[in-house]
């Protein structure tokens, strides 16, 4: 039995701190908002994000990082925008386990992936990262889902796949730190874009060509960052592109749903809340002026979302561009 310590009582937060339990693992959920500890504390539910779903009464809710010290594993499990100041606190108490990444994005200003965020905060501690196709909504509730792990060494990734496996919870192993990462920021992105499709009343031809060509795009960048190409035909790639597109649980998806029916941006983020997706954008699309890669799915997302053109316009664009072979120079066509 290890112990755990999730920072984030968001849904997936709590996702993650139930499927710990429930492998029986000693847990403890730590959010710095005073407010947000005592409610949890007191309706074990956090009816915003996973309604009905309640949390066992021995988890402990904190807003005292001290119990991180001495955790075999700690998930940091906050928005991406938060990931540097919270490894900040966490260097305070010196964490002696494993720090894992669940949070998906990339750092503002930097660019960085969040492992690197969190590894020049904490350089003498291990970090990992979980991702792949999973809506907290589902792992809260038992559905069979795959994650996967990756981790600069093996030792370290196959630890974290042994914590957190269960009946209900596969979790693999991957040594391309960089490919898994990347895969869970950028198809974000791609979700929004589905979402506006779905907005303007596209259908099922489009949203396929979409998310077929927006896995191009995410793996040329991969690889241009030194990524291996066959992790976006995997778990965090196109498995993680596929569900966050489709999924009535995705908020990037509602998000861009709303955009394309005309709500103002501001006014949809609002609506929806935290949507990763929307700072991913900005973050790719720097990245991508950085490496030289075309990214045109991208390049017409972030012209929508921060430069106030049509999603009516942005789809003309994408049409309307020169033909070419759909393998041309592999994944850089």
């Amino acid at each position: 039995m290890a112990d755990f310590v999730v920072l984030g009582a968001g849904g997936w937060g709590m996702a993650l701190a139930i499927a710990a339990h429930h492998k029986g693992h000693r847990v403890a959920i730590w959010s710095p908002f005073e407010q947000e500890v005592a409610l949890l504390s007191q309706t074990r539910e956090n009816a915003r994000l996973l309604k009905g779903v309640r949390l066992p009464e021995d988890i402990h809710v904190t807003s005292d990082l001290s119990p991180a010290s001495e955790a075999d594993f700690v998930v940091l499990a906050t928005p991406s925008t938060a990931v540097r100041e919270t490894a900040v606190r966490l260097k305070a108490v010196r964490p002696k386990g494993i720090v894992v990444s669940v949070s998906k994005g990339l750092e503002a200003g930097t660019l960085l992936r969040l492992s690197e965020v969190i590894a020049s905060e904490l350089p003498e501690v291990r970090v990992a990262v979980l991702s792949g196709p999973s809506h907290a909504e589902e792992v809260a509730r038992f559905l069979p889902t795959s994650l996967v792990a990756a981790a600069p060494t093996a030792e370290t990734a196959v630890q974290v796949q042994q914590a957190f496996t269960s009946d209900e919870l596969r979790v693999y192993t991957n040594d391309d730190l960089i490919g898994v990462e990347l895969g869970g920021a950028l198809k974000n992105v791609i979700a929004i874009a589905a979402g506006f499709c779905e907005g303007i009343g596209l259908g099922d031809n489009t949203k396929a060509a979409l998310i077929t060509r927006g896995l191009t795009e995410i793996a040329r960048l991969g690889v241009a960052e030194g990524a291996k190409e066959r992790t976006f035909a995997g778990l965090t790639g196109l498995g993680d592109l596929i569900v966050t597109c489709t999924s009535k649980h995705s908020r990037n998806n509602r998000f861009g749903n709303l955009v394309g029916k005309g709500t103002p941006v501001a006014e949809a983020l609002r609506i929806v809340g935290t949507v990763e997706g929307y700072y991913a954008t900005d973050m790719a699309h720097g990245l991508a002026q950085k490496c030289g890669v075309e990214m045109p799915i991208l390049e017409q997302c972030y012209q929508v979302l921060y430069a106030d053109q049509t999603v009516e316009k942005a789809l003309k664009a994408l049409m309307q561009r020169p033909t070419k072979n759909e393998h041309e120079s592999c994944w850089l066509a």
